[in-house]
This record gives C-alpha cells, sequence and structure tokens, in this order.
C-alpha cells in the first residue's frame, strides 16, 4: 500500500502587488482542475479560497470507530444540523432567531456532526433568501469534494442533444464526441472503478477494478436483465488500482467507513480536489494559494472593460484586498460563482460582469430526489456478516425512460442509486420489535438482508427558476446574499410518481420483497448538484458563455464549474464539471500563449 506523502506547505507568501498570469476563485473540482491544467502549462497562477485549510484526515476520522468517540459522532452542545421539516415548514434565512450558536445544512444530521463541523458553513454566518432551498456548502480548502458521494458518471449525446431528442429547452453547443478526450483524461488522473456496460446513454469509462456487488444487488441486476434494464456496481471516483503518477494518494482497501455519510476519505483513494490536483499543481513551483479569501467582485479595467483581478475580503482581518491578473478564471460552485458575476457591476457591466444577455442567475437546475424503495432479500436472512459497507458505493441504475419510447406524463429521465447487505449499524434495529436476546438476534439474523435505492431525477432548466440578489440582507462579512425564486414544476412531480412505482416494479421482478416506499420529494438543493446559473452557449443574447466556458462579454474571463451546464441530466455532475474545466483550461492557455486574451 502507498503511504500517503506529506502535503507541500501551503505558508507561501502571496505577493499581491505583482500580477498574475490567472487567478482562480475557488479550489474545488473546477477550481483545482483549472490549476492543474494552467499550471502544466507553465502559467503562473494564484488561487483564492473563502474558507481555511483543514488538516482534513484529522477532520474525516473514518477508520474512527463509533464507540471510540465522545458522543459517537455527534457535534458538542451548542452545534445544530437543519432537518428537514425545517427546510419544510420554515423559509430562509433558516438560522435566523436559532438559539443554537452554531447551525449547519442538513448534511451535518447524516449521522457524524462532528466530522463536517469544521467543513460545512455556518448558516448565521451566510444566510440566503426567497423560496425554500437546502443549500449546502463547504468552505475549505478542496471545498465539498472533501465529503462528496464519489459518484462519477459521464453524460451522453441524449443529454447534450437533449432538445434534438425532445424538443425541450436547449442543445449544448458542443456534443459527447468534443468531451470524450477530457473524460478519458480525467479518469486517468484522477482514477475511477466500475464495469463496462456498453451502454449508449451512459458512456463507460477507462474503469479500474470495480467494486464487488453484494448478494441481494446481484439478485437485483439479475432481475433486472428479464426487463431489459441495467444495475452497474457504482461508478466512484476512487482509485482502487492505484496512481503510480501521485505521490499524495493511496489505493482503496476497503476498510474506510464510507457508508457513513458524511463521508470523507482519510487515505485520499476517494478523489479530492487538494490530494488528486492542487498538490501537485503547487509542485509545478507555478501555483499560490491564499486561503480565508472571499472574493465579492471581478474587477473590471475601466479603458478596456476587461477583468483585471478580483476583489476579495480577508475572513479574519476583515481587510479588503485587490489580487491582479491577466485571466480571470471563476470556479466558486454554481450559485456562488452567479453570486460573484451579479455582484461585480461597474459602469462598464451594469447588470452584473458578463451578463449582457441578463441570463446569469437564470435557468437554475439540479437533480430531484426523495422517491425510493426498500425491500427485503430472505434469502440473506440469518446469513453470517460480511464487510459490505468498506465500499465507496453501492450500485447506479442508469434511467430507462424517456430514451426509445415516449413516457407519458414527463420528459427526460432519472436513475436510482442503491446498497444493500451488512453495514457499521443495523439500521433495522430502529424498526425491530421487541427486547432482550430475541431482539438482538432477530436485528442480526435482518442485518445484511435489506437492500434499498432512491431515485435522482433530471430538474429542467427554465429561465423562470433562477436566483438574484438580496437588497437588504447581507453575509457576516457584508456582501450581498442570495435570493432564490425557484422551485420543482409538474415534469418533476410526474417523474417522482413513476419513480415509486419504477421502483417497486423492478424489486418484485427481482424477488425481493417490497418493505417499504418513500413518495416524498425532498426540498429544493437537497441532490446537492445545482447547475446552470451562466450556461453556455453560442447565441450570446441566450447565453452567458462559449462552448469553451468564456465569457461572451469579457474575453478574459472564465466561467469553469456547473453554473455553465445546458441542462442537468440525471447523472452526477463532478466528472462532467472536471473534463469541461480541462477542455477550456487547454484552450485558455492555448490563446493565452497567442496573446489573444
Amino acid at each position: 500500500m502507498t503511504l500517503v506523502k506529506t502535503p507541500p506547505p501551503l505558508s507561501q507568501e502571496v505577493d499581491l502587488s505583482k500580477t498574475y498570469d490567472a487567478v482562480v476563485v475557488g479550489s474545488g473540482a473546477a477550481g483545482g482542475m483549472a490549476a492543474h491544467v494552467l499550471t502544466e502549462q507553465g502559467m503562473n497562477v494564484l488561487m483564492l479560497e473563502a474558507g481555511k485549510k483543514l488538516p482534513i484526515e484529522q477532520e474525516l476520522r473514518s477508520m474512527q470507530w463509533p464507540y471510540d468517540h465522545p458522543r459517537r459522532g455527534d457535534a458538542p452542545p451548542g452545534y445544530h444540523s437543519l432537518s428537514f421539516n425545517e427546510y419544510t415548514i420554515r423559509t430562509p434565512p433558516y438560522a435566523k432567531g436559532s438559539t443554537f450558536k452554531h447551525v449547519m445544512s442538513y448534511v451535518g444530521g447524516w449521522g457524524g456532526s462532528d466530522y463536517v463541523k469544521n467543513i460545512l458553513v455556518d448558516e448565521k454566518d451566510h444566510p440566503y433568501t426567497g423560496t425554500k432551498y437546502a443549500w449546502v456548502r463547504a468552505r475549505a480548502l478542496g471545498g465539498k469534494t472533501n465529503i462528496w458521494g464519489r459518484l462519477a458518471l459521464r453524460l451522453s449525446d441524449y443529454d447534450f442533444k437533449g432538445k434534438t431528442h425532445d424538443g425541450y429547452g436547449e442543445d449544448w453547443p458542443i456534443s459527447y464526441a468534443d468531451i470524450q478526450p477530457y473524460y478519458d483524461k480525467v479518469d486517468l488522473y484522477l482514477g475511477i472503478s466500475g464495469v463496462k456496460e456498453n451502454l449508449p446513454h451512459l458512456p463507460d469509462s477507462l474503469f479500474q477494478r470495480p467494486n464487488k456487488l453484494t448478494f441481494g444487488e446481484v439478485k437485483l441486476r439479475e432481475g433486472l436483465k428479464k426487463m431489459g434494464r441495467v444495475l452497474t456496481p457504482y461508478r466512484a471516483g476512487v482509485t482502487t488500482d492505484g496512481l503510480k503518477h501521485n505521490k499524495y494518494r493511496s489505493k482503496c482497501y476497503g476498510r474506510g467507513a464510507c457508508d457513513r455519510r458524511p463521508g470523507g476519505c482519510d487515505i485520499h483513494a476517494a478523489f479530492d480536489s487538494p490530494t488528486g490536483l492542487i498538490y501537485p499543481a503547487m509542485d509545478t513551483g507555478h501555483l499560490t494559494i491564499r486561503t480565508n479569501s472571499i472574493a465579492h467582485e471581478v474587477l473590471v479595467d475601466k479603458n478596456t472593460g476587461k477583468a483585471r483581478g478580483i476583489g476579495f475580503i480577508d475572513t479574519t482581518t476583515r481587510k479588503s484586498y485587490e489580487a491582479k491578473a491577466k485571466v480571470v478564471i471563476v470556479a466558486a460552485s454554481t450559485l456562488e460563482s452567479a453570486r460573484l458575476l451579479l455582484l461585480s457591476r461597474s459602469p462598464q457591466h451594469p447588470n452584473g460582469i458578463g451578463n449582457s444577455s441578463g441570463h446569469v442567475g437564470h435557468n437554475f437546475c439540479e437533480h430531484v430526489m426523495g422517491p425510493g424503495v426498500t425491500g427485503l432479500v430472505k434469502d440473506m436472512i440469518g446469513k453470517p456478516p460480511t464487510l459490505d459497507d468498506g465500499r465507496p458505493g453501492g450500485f447506479y441504475i442508469p434511467r430507462f425512460r424517456n430514451l426509445k419510447d415516449k413516457q407519458p406524463g414527463f420528459v427526460r429521465g432519472y436513475g436510482f442509486e442503491g446498497g444493500g447487505g451488512f453495514s457499521i449499524f443495523p439500521g433495522n434495529a430502529f424498526g425491530t420489535a421487541g427486547f432482550g436476546a430475541n431482539f438482538k438476534k432477530d436485528v442480526r439474523d435482518h442485518a445484511g438482508a435489506f437492500i434499498g435505492m432512491g431515485g435522482f431525477g433530471e430538474v429542467l432548466a427554465r429561465y423562470e427558476n433562477y436566483m438574484d440578489l438580496d437588497p437588504e440582507e447581507k453575509d457576516a462579512w457584508g456582501i450581498p446574499t442570495l435570493r432564490f425564486h425557484y422551485q420543482f414544476g409538474d415534469n418533476e412531480k410526474k417523474m417522482c410518481e413513476d419513480m415509486v412505482v419504477a421502483g417497486r416494479e423492478m424489486f418484485e421482478q427481482a424477488g425481493i420483497e417490497v418493505v417499504g416506499t418513500d413518495d416524498k420529494m425532498l426540498t429544493e438543493g437537497w441532490s446537492i448538484h445545482e447547475l446552470g446559473t451562466a450556461r453556455m452557449g453560442n447565441d450570446p443574447k441566450t447565453s452567458v458563455v462559449n462552448q469553451f466556458q468564456q465569457s461572451h462579454d469579457v474575453k478574459n474571463l472564465f466561467v469553469v464549474d456547473g453554473s455553465t451546464h445546458v441542462s442537468a441530466s440525471c447523472q452526477n455532475p463532478t466528472w462532467t464539471i472536471m473534463a469541461l474545466a480541462w477542455r477550456s483550461c487547454e484552450y485558455l492557455a492555448g490563446e493565452f500563449k497567442k496573446g489573444n486574451l
């Protein structure tokens, strides 16, 4: 096993008097990829991260047993995680008036709040307003890649050319052929596990060793074959064979608490931006990082209208600074990137930089989730326990609706994520009747016999779903906050109804007893897959950036995160975000060398 080596020191001297080749705002999947590609091309890059650099292994402690923690994983008194009911009954800002000292998003309530209390933002410092929305944010070097769910999927031309396929929305200005080489680059550089299935709507990656399916998962897979559907092992952004070119990561050995959510990976077998992208970029000698730096404005040259750098606030001293650069790359995540563009108003860009179209903040989309099914695999009752929850994931069932047929009631589709087998704690114990020896035997006998899955459906991109700046509310640093105007529509509701019906049908086909279904839709934002607030396109009147994520209005401004997605698809977006960022930054570097920026 490769030992994880000490990361390079971040206590660099940050010279703000110099002009960098590029400044990157954000250090997550998109920002990390931008830093990797640009430094490899020899460009001198300054990265600004709003959060701090955490000793992430000390935060995650993924090898720690619950009984070795003084509160079995819970945060200390004074911390509170928002619940589904709070998101449902109340309206933002959710932490306003709370008697708790610290308030976190719902992710903190997944059963290990102490492991993420320093990663997730404090909602008291970061309010937002408007319609109901469960906004999950992580301000730390690496952002949400420190705790992401690891599902790494490709999009296909069913997604990139969705309008051509079904008539709804807009096609992307690229096709799968344009991005495939960059998906391949991401696969090889970061590592991904899985099995080839040869599906046109879910293209295969260049996979490393897959994770083994459990007995119940194999049973479901065989049942679905009779329906012409596919269950594939979880396509995880995890290196299972190791990466010889990266000294900061180790291969997965299947013994961590991957099934404990929030997760994280102490040995960095699962991709995270710092060990996967940022530390190698620092080793080139071309990357400088400044943490605790909240960007609040893209600065503009008064003579040319071009971007000249970033205005930011130091979170600890609250002093304002400027970082000068020849090219500005915004990679702060979908919502924060749109917020930064809208905040960047000037005489040259009165509606916010890059917003001559009026589309910044609009066409907001994501994934709808909530409906699911739980089943009992009777053949597993009483079987001896096996180690099943050290895997980075269970299984994925790709989209099967509206491919060749037309499903009545809704367009586009959904997939299912799920898993079965033994876990660190038998969740069935809470619903098992009785007490004493018989109760314990019943819990143990059934501990590995359950299997469950939940749907992730495409939310249609609509202009009327948007966010803007609240004219009154400000965050803890005096920066205007976001205001949401966003809700699910009839298409999402009909899709969720179908998820429950289809889930039950698939379990029954496989001979798995259905013991529970869930038909409620979770609050908007629950998927943490926000997309589309600065979409790409060929027409500057209806889009914000071109196919290389370059602003139509400001040629030395690039937006390289999920905000540029034209549609959400139903596949998790992280791998696509990084493939697009790689493609765009390669183009950026070429144009920079030619003097075109």
